[in-house]
């Protein structure tokens, strides 16, 4: 049987990219389908999550599933010792699909291996996030009309954000320049460059962050230094407020550039810059609610006619 499960968007070509965009634009259009009457989502948040957990369960409201599962993992039998296998497979015997985060890295792949249905990662540890880089390209192409040859600066937690990891993965089909804007302590892995040069993904490291350098920026792309990642808090205290992005750094911006986050943000873009027209943060947490009512179907094998029709 053809495993469905979306993992990492290493797996996925460029076409199949285009087509889970084009299916996010469909739900945009009309977020209200029952595509899924009688199907049951299974939400497994073994970490923390706002944005991602509403809007996996938004999408499957919307799309007539029901929605099982919990959102804070010292209320289920992993307490207890269960074993992260045990739990997805007795999960899989309620659910249709499992949307999961999980604060090892590689346990979405784990899962996907093991279980009998299809698995969706929504995070595993620091490594990638593919869901949020769905709503990410789909912001991107909406903003910009295109994924082709932008430039896309990369500011703040390189190293634990895995979001800007997902999102090297799925640019490689388009010709991007990645600036790369970190401190030592957080700069991009190695590991990711290495990938960056066999994919031949442009890329260029920055130290200073101002206006002169996210000038040629067609996306700014902000992140937030995550504490959670950090086992010592005297290293998270020295890099936490490193790079703020302040109003008056976009005198020399682009009219087209818009600047993105994976949210929560906690104080690297000041709240004066919500009200100009380069704010997109909101507007591109709202659309994952359609890249993951795409994901959802796609993963059940709901095709783009059907959705159409």
């Amino acid at each position: 049987m053809e495993n469905r499960s979306l993992v990492s968007l290493v797996d996925y070509t460029k076409e199949k990219l285009v087509y889970l965009l084009q299916m996010a634009a469909e739900f945009e259009r009309q977020p209200n389908r029952h595509l899924l009457d009688g199907k049951i989502v299974a939400t497994l948040f073994f970490e923390p999550s706002t944005r991602t957990r509403l809007s996996f369960e938004t999408a499957a409201n919307r799309l007539g599933a029901k929605v099982i599962g919990f959102s804070d993992p010292k209320v289920t039998s992993s307490t207890k010792g269960e074993t992260l296998k045990d739990t997805i497979m007795m999960v899989s015997n309620y659910a249709d699909i499992i949307v999961m985060r999980h604060y090892l890295e590689g346990a979405a792949r784990y899962a996907s291996e093991i279980a009998p249905v299809p698995i969706l990662n929504a995070g595993d540890g620091a490594n990638q996030h593919p869901s949020q880089t769905m709503l990410d390209l789909y912001s991107i192409y909406k903003t910009q009309g295109t994924l082709e040859n932008l430039d896309i600066y990369l500011v703040g937690d390189l190293k634990y954000g895995r979001t800007v990891h997902s999102l090297l993965t799925a640019m490689r089909h388009f010709n991007p320049t990645f600036h790369f804007i970190a401190p030592d302590e957080l700069a991009m892995p190695e590991v990711w460059k290495s990938y960056c040069r066999d994919n031949n993904i442009r890329y260029v490291e920055h130290k200073e962050f101002d206006e002169d350098v996210i000038a040629g920026a067609d996306i700014l792309y902000m992140t937030r230094v995550q504490r959670e990642r950090f086992t010592d808090l005297m290293e998270y205290e020295r890099v936490k407020d490193r790079y703020l992005l302040k109003l008056p750094m976009l005198a020399k911006a682009k009219p087209n550039m818009r600047i993105l986050h994976p949210l929560p943000r906690v104080n690297e873009i000041d709240y004066a810059i919500d009200e100009t027209p380069y704010a997109y943060f909101f507007q591109q947490a709202k659309n994952g609610l359609y890249a993951r009512e795409a994901l959802i179907c796609d993963a059940l094998g709901i095709t783009l006619d059907e959705i159409k029709a």
